[in-house]
């Protein structure tokens, strides 16, 4: 495929006002001005987007779609495993069904790739994935699993087995637990590569990569406190994270920066529905991004919905964050924080092709999705 006379905004250091993009199979072959846009070849596609915007294929970072089934209820709901609070062991491609119609909302919104993965009632929730939004069997759709460590502070797993009477009913016991769990995990590492490991365990097995810091904990945060208490418990054991909802990031900007984390920050777009959201405000991105901080924007699908996460941007651009980083927080810096700029997030040769076309600034709400390409097949057009 080659689409010519587009705006491309690339991600990287250079744009063109007038430019081509070339794809070969599922990757991208060149990128340029279209003063030195090659002829096509036969055979090849040839799509004349006449003056829209060329964009990488957006990024949300954190969300559930799939795994949170709309029209289903309770019967598509396998996000928490309200049993036990702490269940490493579970792997949300277990459980996220691509026949979700929010994956075709995301896809007419031009996302193209999600990082998906249990809520946020347990202390340590199971395994995130990141994935294309195209397909009918998630196994050839998953570009990285497992991605994260969902782990989460607050409100959530102290109401949901405090109102059992269980423990943990206080912040401070939930973070014993996972203080505990990440103690445990480091000794059968530790035993593991000693070779005193007798016998292999099916819950500790998953904190490895954590441990090896080959994925992060994805860290569910909203309170300035529970923020706090994050990178202090990540920090002790030597571990990653990604500091998701932020909301009360605000607050604390310069301590965030100098953790070296980045945050994942929404979903905004929704009602101020529990106490530790009460500062909830699009104006957070803007103190995150002045501060430094790498940061990323998430709709936090089904809470608000997938297909509004440009319109999230847009928002935030107008609290005040630059054009420049609220179209970066949807795609580059989201692949960045997900630890998958490599494929995507960008238009770069050798990338994966993942290209949403827009009519505008996908920023700006009456801005339609002309087409969305994914692995360099157009999946989606108007």
């Amino acid at each position: 495929m080659l689409i010519i006379n587009g705006k491309i905004i690339t991600m990287e250091a250079q744009d063109y006002e007038n430019g081509f993009v070339r794809i070969k199979g599922k990757i991208i072959d060149a990128i340029g001005d279209m003063s030195v846009c090659p002829k096509a070849e036969v055979g090849e596609e040839v799509l004349d987007v006449k003056g829209a915007w060329v964009m990488p294929g957006i990024i949300e970072a954190h969300c559930h779609i799939g795994i949170i089934e709309e029209k289903l209820g309770t019967m598509g709901d396998d996000c928490n495993e309200m049993t036990n609070p702490v269940t490493p062991e579970l792997r949300a491609i277990d459980a996220v069904n691509p026949m979700d119609p929010a994956f075709h909302d995301a896809i007419e919104a031009g996302i193209t790739s999600v990082m998906v993965g249990p809520g946020s009632a347990n202390v340590v929730g199971g395994q995130f994935l990141f994935m294309k939004t195209h397909g009918r069997c998630i196994d050839d759709m998953v570009v990285k699993a497992p991605a994260a460590m969902k782990v989460a502070f607050g409100e959530n797993p102290k109401t949901a087995y405090g109102d059992k009477d269980m423990y943990p009913s206080t912040r401070m016991a939930t973070a014993a637990m996972l203080r505990q769990t990440l103690f445990e995990a480091r000794q059968y590492l530790t035993d593991k590569v000693s070779g005193e490991l007798k016998q292999e365990d099916f819950k500790m097995e998953p904190w490895i990569p954590v441990l090896n810091g080959e994925i992060p904990l994805k860290a569910h945060a909203h309170r300035a406190d529970d923020i706090l208490t994050a990178i202090r418990i990540a920090k002790e054991f030597g571990v990653d994270i990604t500091i998701d909802h932020c909301t009360e990031g605000h607050l604390i900007a310069d301590e965030i920066k100098a953790s070296g984390f980045p945050a994942i920050v929404g979903p905004d777009l929704t009602a101020r529905s529990k106490p530790e959201v009460q500062y909830m405000n699009f104006k957070t991105n803007k103190v995150l991004c002045d501060a430094g901080i790498l940061t990323a924007i998430t709709t936090d699908h089904p809470v608000s919905l997938i297909q509004y996460l440009p319109l999230c941007a847009g928002l935030a651009v107008k609290y005040g964050m630059p054009r420049k980083e609220g179209l970066k927080a949807i795609t580059i810096n989201a692949a960045r924080i997900c630890r998958v700029d490599d494929r995507v997030g960008s238009l770069k040769k050798g990338k994966d092709a993942d290209v949403a076309i827009f009519s505008g600034n996908p920023l700006e709400c009456m801005t339609r999705t002309l087409w969305t390409v994914i692995n360099g097949e157009i999946i989606y057009g108007r």
